[in-house]
């Protein structure tokens, strides 16, 4: 037992809604220090372990502890989950929404309690920190870059990074945020690709529009679903799943932010922005009541956020490396720039399995100002641990 330790400490799994809330309050106690830090709205966290709400326990299951000390002090939590449609090259597990004091040996003794439980549902690894849903929220260990976070994203104190390695986590995959001034201009080139593919037949680029939500969705799906089905591990999008998604942001969405690009009115790529939402959820302390959502209405129209926050950039295969993203890029910035207020752009993070999407970014005049890992513990030690395969 390590010097930050003493007593015995217990795990209990969560049930009932006074765990709930102690699971839900833990972050704010290991976070109280930190300015940076942002509570995540509760309702998003609790949507994740809720079976009705959460369309991965279709096809997975979950579990999630709490840690407490030998005075009945919560010091940790953590979540463990299958996934069958989670794709690796055994069968894989995964852990979330960890949250520790700094202690090895509390640590540790949650880390032990997932590969057990997993081990018994016949896991052979498991991946963290990560989520019982779609990598666009909750995935990955913040390693650089400790400024506010954007909504979704993990934050996490530096140490986590110790208590993952020290237990034997392995990187599976970097995950990358890049940034840029809007007001920056882009490489000349930008501009040629654009004037060429404009002097082509039946190319087009244009805006979401909230009257016309549904065929954009189905646009998206059919977006989504060719472009990452390379990516492997079973990712794909139902068309119901698109229309209930796009629903449930409509509030939030900014119409000049969010770009589908069409040839021949078949949808070929999309470009999809949000506005920076915890610019305005950190007043709101993880609550969402109706008095609540009025506030962010108030502060969303008169207090706009600067930030864009880049959520998916996809292109279907057959038109990548053709110049539809710099057509779309160069088409969407020219109306960001002069009809909103938006002075900074970042992205959701790239992995470095796809060095195309990087090196666009880079193109585009970005650095990188995040990074955050997935990790890999596999059962057997004697194993060779694989990193993540490159997309070509």
């Amino acid at each position: 037992m390590d010097k930050n330790m003493i007593g015995r400490m217990h795990l209990h799994e969560v049930s009932g809604r006074a765990d709930a809330s102690l699971f839900l309050d833990l972050p704010n106690r290991i976070h109280s220090s930190n300015p940076q830090y942002i509570q995540p709205l509760n309702k998003d966290i609790a949507a994740v372990f809720d079976e009705k709400k959460n369309k991965f326990f279709q096809h997975g299951k979950c579990s999630r502890w709490l840690l407490f000390d030998e005075n009945k002090t919560v010091i940790g939590r953590i979540a463990a989950f299958i996934n069958h449609n989670y794709e690796q090259d055994q069968p894989t597990g995964g852990i979330g929404f960890f949250e520790c004091i700094d202690s090895t040996h509390a640590a540790n003794f949650m880390f032990d309690e997932c590969k057990r439980w997993l081990q018994r549902e016949g896991m052979q690894a498991m991946d963290g920190p990560i989520n019982f849903g779609e990598r666009v929220n909750w995935w990955g260990l913040l390693m650089e870059g400790f400024d506010a976070p954007l909504y979704g994203m993990n934050y996490h104190p530096p140490y986590y990074q110790r208590l993952f390695e020290q237990y034997g986590f392995k990187v599976y995959f970097y995950q990358d945020c890049y940034s840029m001034n809007l007001a920056q201009t882009l490489p000349e080139k930008f501009y040629r690709i654009k004037d060429k593919i404009e002097s082509y037949d039946g190319y087009r680029v244009i805006p979401f529009c909230k009257r016309r939500l549904k065929q954009f969705a189905l646009d998206f799906t059919s977006i989504y679903n060719k472009s990452w089905e390379t990516h492997g591990e079973g990712k794909t999008m139902e068309e119901n799943e698109a229309i209930k998604l796009f629903s449930e942001m409509k509030a939030v969405i900014d119409e000049k932010a969010i770009w589908f690009a069409y040839h021949h009115d078949q949808p070929i790529a999309c470009w999809l922005n949000l506005p920076d939402l915890n610019y305005h959820f950190k007043s709101l302390k993880g609550k969402f009541s109706l008095l609540h959502i009025l506030r962010f209405l108030w502060l969303k129209k008169f207090r706009p956020s600067p930030k864009l926050v880049g959520i998916l950039f996809g292109v279907i295969p057959e038109y990548q490396a053709k110049g539809i993203d710099a057509f779309m890029v160069v088409s969407a910035l020219s109306v960001l720039k002069s009809q909103t207020r938006y002075s900074h752009y970042e992205m959701q993070w790239i992995g470095d399995f796809n060095p195309k999407m990087i090196n666009f970014a880079k193109n585009m005049g970005a650095e990188r100002t995040r990074r955050l890992a997935t990790y890999r513990y596999l059962f057997d030690q004697n194993q060779i641990f694989h990193r993540h395969r490159m997309l070509g």
